[in-house]
């Protein structure tokens, strides 16, 4: 048994806290990616342009700049904001950026983009003839968005939409660098205080193997579901 030098429960905190931060990440980055995915096949110009330029951008810069600038930018703007509205009409407020929350609006943004093109080809990868069909029978474009394509797209997004997420949850470890308290700050901590880094680290890496070779088992036990009755290879 490793002895952690009292920061067993802090670094079991930590972990709660990455695991929580990498489900609401992915939430927000799965809403995204449908609304920048059907906003890509939209057919409509300004939509096409938001999302292509949403896509581009974020996919363009590194994960790690992203989070600099929207949490210690964003706080910046923000002040700028406040002194603008307190001279302009004596209004005083004060919004200060909490960790935790810019993180997954940040992480939420970076893999909302990853998560659009997951989606678009996954809706292009779906027969046109069994949304003809549909229409055929009267099903409406809701009716047939929500039990035609959604199923069958799905089916060939899984592949992407697991990669997606394996990269979210490592990623979640650049959060440390806006002072959240995860089990990646903690361990950094820890190792500074007792010079002993690997001590730390390392069981910090096998929760993360841990949960990314659990999520991988999970992902393939959903592929194999959604592929029941489709004929494989040929």
């Amino acid at each position: 048994m490793i002895d952690l030098k009292g920061y067993g429960p802090e670094l079991l905190d930590g972990a709660v806290v990455t695991i929580e931060l990498a489900f609401l990440s992915l939430a927000l980055s799965l809403t995204l990616g449908l609304l920048g995915a059907s906003a890509k096949l939209s057919g409509n110009r300004l939509a096409i342009g938001v999302a292509t330029t949403y896509t581009t951008l974020i996919r363009g810069v590194p994960d790690l700049v992203m989070m600099l600038l929207l949490y210690y930018g964003g706080q910046v703007v923000v002040n700028m904001i406040s002194d603008y509205v307190w001279a302009q009409y004596e209004i005083d407020f004060f919004f200060q950026f909490d960790p935790f929350i810019s993180g997954v609006i940040t992480i939420g943004l970076i893999f909302g983009a990853y998560m659009t093109e997951t989606f678009r080809g996954a809706f292009l990868a779906v027969e046109s003839g069994q949304i003809e069909a549909a229409r055929a029978y009267g099903f409406t474009k809701l009716h047939t968005f929500r039990r035609i394509m959604i199923p069958q797209m799905m089916r060939h997004a899984l592949p992407g939409l697991g990669n997606n997420w394996q990269v979210l949850l490592k990623t979640t470890a650049l959060v440390s660098i806006i002072g959240l308290t995860d089990m990646v700050r903690v361990a950094e901590e820890a190792a500074k205080a007792e010079r002993m880094p690997f001590h730390f680290f390392i069981p910090v890496a096998f929760v993360y193997l841990s949960l990314t070779a659990g999520s991988e088992l999970f992902i393939k036990w959903l592929d194999k579901r959604a592929n029941v009755g489709v004929v494989q290879g040929g």
